[in-house]
């Protein structure tokens, strides 16, 4: 079933940003964060193996896999051949943008400014990636971002924390948010995995 941008925003509170080096390690993943109420897996192509996680977690039942660190069509098509649901990019250019929209599939691309924002309107797009956020101004940033652009809604990701995320998530604009501490650099450890996610699918409720 093909999902529209919103939908895989709003599939929890925290789309896991991953950086997969091992093939093998996939299943494991995708497992336990599906299990930990974490459907929306954002597979970055930033390892020679990301477009063969791909394909390996989409085995997982109840993962919505895409791919993040899209930067031109030619690795959106190859992400989508691998079976990705959803695009993420670190910016929008108009290659991109028409590509996406070519396709249909649901794609977020970054922004960081006004004029980042505008051109994504200009070409048919109201969801993005604040990226990278904390560096790029933070939640005073985006709040001003929002102010002229009511109907934009935004998965902020870059710098964000289990102990931040609480805070973005509390503003109206923002409907999710991308991190990487759910899955925690190292050996995969399949139990902490889950139990951080389950942390990060709750975290909806514990917004200011």
């Amino acid at each position: 079933m093909k999902l529209g941008v919103a939908e895989v925003m709003k599939l929890a509170p925290v789309i896991p940003v991953l950086v997969i080096e091992r093939v093998e390690d996939a299943i494991p993943v995708a497992t336990a964060l599906v299990a930990g109420g974490l459907r929306a897996l954002e597979v970055t192509l930033r390892t020679p193996v990301a477009l063969d996680v791909i394909r390996e977690m989409s085995k997982v039942e109840g993962a919505v896999v895409g791919a993040g660190t899209v930067l031109n069509p030619a690795q959106l098509d190859a992400a989508m051949e691998a079976g990705a649901r959803f695009i993420v990019s670190p910016g929008l250019t108009e290659p991109m943008g028409k590509a996406a929209l070519a396709t249909g599939i649901a794609y977020l691309p970054g922004t960081a400014t006004a004029g980042d924002i505008m051109r994504g309107l200009d070409m048919g797009f109201d969801h993005f990636k604040f990226f990278p956020a904390e560096t790029s101004g933070g939640l005073p940033a985006l709040k001003a971002l929002s102010g002229p652009f009511g109907q934009v809604r935004f998965c902020p990701t870059g710098g964000i924390t289990q102990e931040s995320a609480p805070i973005w998530l509390a503003e109206p604009a923002v409907l999710c948010v991308g991190g990487s501490w759910v899955v925690p650099k190292g050996p995969v450890d399949a139990v902490r995995i889950e139990a951080l996610a389950r942390v990060a699918s709750g975290l909806l409720d514990r917004a200011p």
